[in-house]
């Protein structure tokens, strides 16, 4: 697979933020907007505003790349949308930015936010890829990470994704929550495949200050998991998955061949994107730059004409995103796109910070690629990203 690494690009992607929750999950430090239980897209008027002002931005940015060939829909809980409001949002991005035949059209959703009539809609609007956030397969654990949703919602609202015939079926879970077992973890991922999902994603809590988890606890605390016991988490879900035929991918993310995520992709590739909504982040033109994650300071932002005012990013700092992005994925980087985009000299210093890791068995050198080793360069992949920032920041 070839790569271009560069300050510069073409954007062919958009990610479109929904702020709106029902309640703020303990963990989340996501830039959300709680409406309980009772509101979502057709009864509550701070949503439709906020998709008026969100469609206003989309009609202002300069339409500077190709047709679109991913959107993710993401937040917040994008399902608490209308039909009728995504239907207006993919309507703004295909008129001005225009949607290519095929595009991935991405959404996160969660059970008990919609009905088969929702689901059906989102479906007629586009969108061939969705993600099931279910976290846990056990209710003590929901009730602790603050989820709005049962077991049994999983399961009712599996059953309509696959009513209405959704391609690609995502489910989020996540490891390492306070008072989880090892048994819990392998009874999430057993129920998990048995939904015969085309991808999981996995991700391991991080208490994120800020957060309600953040005041509760500090790392290493109990009722946290050990390190040991997130360690056996992950090397379970490895094990669990792959033997089950999902490619491990990426560090957080398994997939069914042929159906990995191609929004998620972009990020890794360092590629452009476009960003929209309250405290969306975007990449254009060599440009890396966050919208205000205050619903009132976005939309004075918007209104003011929607300015991206900041630097290109500088060589150094795209190549540090280069290496901390791309050595994520299994395949890492290809080592003669690095030489093009940064030069001969450049990756030889990169392999020389990294020789104590070759040693170790973390990293290699495998098929033209720089990549690290699942799954010991994976677990530590922080402590090798930590000795490229340091030597070459």
């Amino acid at each position: 697979m070839s790569q271009k690494f560069s300050v510069s690009g073409i954007a062919s992607s958009a990610y479109v933020h929904i702020p709106f929750c029902r309640r703020r999950c303990f963990y989340c430090d996501f830039p959300v907007s709680v409406v309980g239980d009772r509101l979502r897209g057709e009864t509550s008027g701070t949503i439709s505003q906020y998709v008026e002002v969100l469609c206003q931005e989309i009609a202002i940015t300069p339409a500077l790349g190709q047709p679109l060939k991913t959107i993710f829909f993401g937040g917040g809980t994008p399902s608490l949308l209308s039909t009728e409001q995504l239907q207006r949002i993919v309507t703004g991005l295909e008129k001005h930015f225009g949607i290519a035949a095929g595009a991935e059209i991405s959404m996160e959703i969660d059970p008990a936010t919609f009905d088969l009539a929702h689901i059906a809609g989102y479906r007629s609007a586009g969108v061939n890829r969705v993600s099931l956030g279910v976290q846990a397969f056990q209710e003590e654990l929901l009730q602790k990470a603050g989820r709005s949703h049962s077991v049994e919602d999983i399961f009712a609202a599996v059953e309509l994704i696959h009513q209405v015939e959704i391609p690609e079926f995502s489910l989020d879970l996540i490891s390492g929550l306070p008072h989880q077992s090892l048994d819990q973890w392998q009874d999430s991922l057993t129920k998990a495949i048995a939904l015969v999902p085309t991808h999981i994603s996995i991700y391991d809590l991080t208490i994120e200050p800020g957060t309600a988890f953040g005041r509760y606890y500090k790392p290493g605390d109990t009722p946290l998991p050990t390190d040991e016991a997130t360690v056996k988490m992950y090397q379970m879900g490895r094990q669990v998955l792959t033997g089950a035929g999902y490619d491990h991918y990426e560090i957080s993310n398994y997939a069914q061949p042929g159906h990995q995520c191609q929004h998620n992709r972009v990020y890794w590739e360092n590629r452009p994107y476009y960003g929209f909504g309250m405290g969306a982040a975007s990449y254009v033109e060599g440009k890396r730059f966050t919208r205000p994650r205050k619903t009132r300071e976005y939309y004075q932002w918007v209104q003011a004409g929607g300015v991206i005012d900041c630097d290109v990013t500088p060589p150094k700092e795209v190549l540090l995103e280069t290496l901390m992005l791309g050595l994520r994925l299994a395949e890492g980087l290809s080592l003669a796109a690095l030489v093009e985009a940064f030069g001969q000299e450049k990756v030889e210093e990169i392999c020389r910070c990294l020789q104590g890791y070759f040693d170790k068995g973390w990293v290699e050198i495998a098929e033209g690629r720089l990549r690290l080793i699942d799954p010991q360069g994976f677990l530590f992949s922080n402590v090798v990203l930590a000795e490229l920032f340091e030597k070459l920041g």
